[in-house]
């Protein structure tokens, strides 16, 4: 199933989503309007995950239909087999924009495995990411179903909605400071020094989604 219950969280990236969303959205839709320069007529609606909604994620159809988009060029079955990213939010706006949400505590968070798919999901992966990292210009050699899967998903169902749908979508990175339960990073340079360390291992430094991938810093002291 693509709607995934979860338990409030307690600790770690999870805790901290779900309180910005629940209790605290205004500092995220701050943050998300001024890197977007959105009017304040254009509302931000968050869908995921939501207390009254068993703080769910979601993944593969039922986020696109929770999204309430429809990619009629190139459908999300036909690009990428189940068992797709588990997005930590979704958002969308009145004017139609949505926001697929990634968030981090702890920098180690950020190095994924490999996909761990079998043949026949692998090569459609494969498929799916190279195509993506051709688009990007991306010269690097590196594998990207490997080392940093997590965030190179994530950019591939950003360039499935964005390009091959014309669907105005957004990859939304949200990393927490001062998680000292969870020895993350206390200032923003940290954070930018790691995402600038990953774009270069991928090749993607300057790409032709960089002005949809919003990174955002939001302090837990904030949250409490």
């Amino acid at each position: 199933m693509g709607r995934l219950p979860q338990k409030q969280g307690h600790k770690g990236s999870q805790k901290w989503i779900q309180r910005l969303v629940n209790d605290s959205p205004r500092i995220i839709n701050s943050l998300m309007r001024q890197n977007l320069q959105l009017p304040d007529s254009d509302k931000i609606k968050w869908l995921s995950p939501l207390a009254d909604d068993d703080y769910a994620e979601y993944r593969d159809q039922a986020f696109i239909d929770l999204l309430d988009i429809k990619p009629f060029k190139v459908k999300l079955s036909d690009y990428w087999p189940r068992g797709g990213p588990v997005w930590d939010g979704l958002a969308k706006s009145d004017s139609d924009k949505v926001f697929l949400v990634e968030a981090k505590a702890h920098i180690p968070e950020m190095v994924s495995g490999s996909t761990g798919a079998g043949p026949g999901s692998l090569k459609q992966i494969q498929k799916s990411l190279a195509a993506t990292k051709n688009y990007l210009g991306s010269k690097s050699s590196n594998d990207w179903s490997s080392t940093f899967y997590q965030y190179t998903n994530r950019l591939a169902h950003l360039y499935l909605l964005r390009v091959l749908n014309d669907i105005p979508a957004y990859l939304v990175f949200v990393y927490f400071l001062n998680d000292h339960e969870m020895d993350g990073p206390t200032t923003t340079e940290e954070w930018q020094g790691a995402v600038e360390l990953l774009h270069t291992y991928l090749g993607i430094r300057k790409n032709r989604l960089s002005k949809f991938i919003i990174d955002v810093c939001v302090d837990v002291r904030d949250l409490w």
